[in-house]
């Protein structure tokens, strides 16, 4: 079929450019791992270091490795198409811009399962491990990376023109999202306004939901609002993102300045 020769030719060169470019993989691969080095020591305190790897893994794989590499990913990949004139270049080939976008966030699902497997991988050096349902982490991991691209692709199309300009939308916007997500502390020391607001935070049912079926062996019927909350989250996002970029294609046919 077409459409899969075409998702999987975008599937593959959106690999073999990151591969080539090794930088974001290295950051993406050293900061969640840090970053999860960091926090799991330091709540560890006088615990044993498996209990506090086991609750700090989920959030910094949903706070540090894939909001940064879902969010800011593909919103560098579409920026750099448009400075480099290889959008208009995609607009003239007989590629259909849905494979172009599903298979731009498949190459970022495979970074996910990279992430995932190292956030995972040195929680168990340190004893921690998955406890809950295999396959409700994985959906919760998915859902979650899916809502970061179709972000991206938004930011990348609407709100960055430039590659100087890609990190002002993912600071100004997401890091108060993953402050307020209970990603780095418990959101119980938020005050009752915030703590109002957080829980319309997408981010903090990704933190919460995964964290507990990671650490605490949660089924579906117990995080079923946070998985709810997540699903519409996802499919809301990628919506927003596909037509943000189908907006773009049609200035670009037009001729229009971006």
């Amino acid at each position: 079929m077409l459409w899969m020769s075409q998702w999987r030719a975008v599937v593959g060169r959106v690999v073999l450019e990151l591969l080539r470019s090794r930088r974001n993989l290295i950051f993406w691969t050293v900061f969640p791992a840090l970053m999860l080095l960091l926090f799991g020591m330091i709540y560890a305190g006088g615990r044993s270091t498996a209990t506090s790897f086991d609750s700090t893994a989920p959030g910094i794989l949903v706070g540090a490795a894939l909001f940064f590499s879902m969010l800011s990913g593909p919103l560098t990949l579409l920026v750099g198409e448009r400075e480099h004139g290889t959008l208009r270049r995609l607009l003239l080939s007989p590629l259909a811009p849905s494979a172009y976008f599903a298979g731009v966030a498949t190459a970022f699902l495979l970074v996910a399962g990279w992430q995932a497997l190292v956030v995972y991988g040195i929680a168990g050096v340190f004893g921690g491990r998955f406890h809950g349902s295999f396959a409700l982490g994985t959906a919760l991991v998915l859902m979650s990376a899916l809502a970061y691209i179709g972000i991206g692709f938004y930011f990348g199309a609407v709100l960055a023109k430039r590659s100087e300009e890609v990190t002002s939308p993912v600071a100004a916007i997401g890091v108060p999202l993953l402050v307020l997500g209970g990603t780095f502390f418990s959101v119980d020391v938020l005050p009752p306004s915030l703590l109002a607001m957080t829980h319309m935070n997408p981010v903090y049912h990704m933190n919460h939901a995964l964290r507990e079926v990671s650490a605490h062996g949660a089924s579906l019927a117990d995080v079923g609002s946070s998985f709810a909350f997540l699903l519409v989250t996802c499919l809301g996002a990628l919506l927003l993102g596909a037509r943000a970029y189908a907006g773009l294609l049609q200035r670009e046919r037009a001729g229009g300045v971006l």
